[in-house]
């Protein structure tokens, strides 16, 4: 029992320090935002293997080394409500939902197709969160130049890297799924 939790433990903190490297690595979007090498990937690798519970405070961990990184974001709020705001709406929220992905294992039998709806779900309510900023906190920092309502413009912004994000972690996702199915499915390798 205590080798297992160990043996998740340190499998935990591997795949989200590679996921926090693979967030270092950014190709900025035409609109703003940036795509990043699947670095959601790593958390939803955790939340298939180990359960969603254990997804969630492993991306929860992973939220706040996001924030840590992207803490200067926060110093541009202009009032404490809205850098709360940000802290737990762009970051502690938008990034601990990615460990519900798992949740999909219990609900749908095919394994791969819970993958596949875990990801989707779990970017999607990311994408809610960013969204959800953009709108309240986002344009009233910085209204943008395109003469957009906030809504639409949001929408565009958020959706557009986020939108990238889904397709690439999802592509790759898939075509790892089968060499390494069994790690997806929580069984042992060795």
């Amino acid at each position: 029992m205590q080798k297992t939790n160990i043996r998740k433990l340190v499998e935990s903190a591997m795949l989200i320090a590679v996921g926090t490297v693979l967030s270092l690595i950014k190709f900025d979007m035409p609109m703003g935002g940036g795509l990043t090498l699947c670095s959601m990937l790593p958390l939803i690798l955790i939340s298939h293997r180990y359960g969603w519970r254990w997804g969630l405070v492993s991306a929860g961990v992973y939220s706040v080394l996001q924030l840590v990184l992207g803490l200067d974001n926060v110093r541009y709020a202009d009032s404490f409500i809205m850098a709360m705001g940000v802290v737990l709406l762009d970051y502690i929220a938008a990034y601990t939902v990615i460990g519900l992905s798992g949740i999909f294992d219990r609900l749908m039998r095919a394994r791969r197709a819970a993958l596949a709806v875990g990801i989707a779900v779990t970017f999607f309510l990311r994408f809610l969160c960013h969204f959800i900023t953009g709108v309240w906190i986002w344009d009233a920092l910085w209204p943008n130049e395109l003469g957009m309502s906030s809504v639409v413009y949001s929408l565009a912004y958020n959706g557009w890297y986020m939108g990238a994000e889904l397709v690439l972690t999802e592509v790759v996702a898939m075509l790892l799924y089968k060499p390494l199915g069994k790690y997806f499915r929580g069984e042992d390798l060795i």
